[in-house]
């Protein structure tokens, strides 16, 4: 199948599939895009000072010392390489977990321009793609990374995660990962009171995910997308 480096509305690139007409960020910028929902609506809301009192708070004061992250669709490593940037800023240490079942290429990872537009330098976006699968590497002082090279209906984690990055392909595409049968393992990966936030904001994908016990809000999505999904595992 085809696939082309193409740059998007923010001038950060993402890899565009033509036969599905897909990409694996939006087109109306992958970095923007990957900040307001997996940053904004899900680390920074986990550990904004404003929830006093919520449910929330007590998360933040539970996972001060270490906060466990699961990415679904590790893919170009963006949501990994902007995590690692907020690790830092946020001064808390992370244990991200990255799950892809198709890795992209050598070739593709030298073509993104992430580290350029983050201001980072290459060679940690070189680490985070060239780290041995299956192996945890300590990137910083505050993120450690694990790469796990498997399809998402193979995970088997139980109350692991505060958080979840659900970043897969778009329904119209594949259907298969956005069903009951993968939000219910998500749930089971989750701690109490963690939070899964996703792009998507379909009704079936709402309509999977209360079914298997998600507490589901619908947010303002990114720039080209007028909602986005955020759901929390109650305590």
């Amino acid at each position: 199948m085809k696939r082309e480096i193409i740059i998007t509305a923010d001038g950060s690139s993402t890899i565009h599939i033509p036969e599905w007409n897909e990409q694996y960020h939006s087109k109306h910028g992958a970095i923007q895009e990957a900040y307001h929902v997996f940053i904004k609506h899900g680390l920074h809301y986990i550990f904004n000072s404003e929830h006093s009192g919520s449910a929330q708070d007590e998360l933040h004061e539970e996972s001060l010392n270490t906060l466990s992250i699961l990415e679904i669709g590790f893919g170009t490593g963006l949501n990994a390489l902007i995590t690692y940037v907020e690790s830092g800023k946020l001064k808390i240490p992370i244990n991200y977990v990255g799950v892809e079942g198709y890795p992209v290429s050598s070739e593709e990872i030298t073509k993104l321009n992430y580290a350029d537009e983050l201001n980072v330098e290459a060679s940690v976006f070189k680490e985070l793609h060239y780290s041995t699968w299956e192996e945890e590497y300590q990137i910083s002082d505050t993120f450690t990374l694990t790469k796990q090279e498997k399809f998402f209906d193979e995970i088997e984690d139980k109350e692991q995660f505060n958080l979840i990055y659900f970043d897969a392909f778009g329904a119209r595409v594949q259907p298969e990962l956005w069903t009951e049968a993968i939000f219910k393992k998500m749930f089971e990966a989750l701690k109490d009171d963690g939070v899964l936030v996703t792009y998507s904001a379909k009704g079936s994908v709402r309509r999977a995910m209360q079914s298997v016990g998600f507490m589901v809000e619908k947010l303002p999505g990114p720039p080209g997308k007028r909602e986005m999904l955020r759901g929390r595992k109650g305590g």
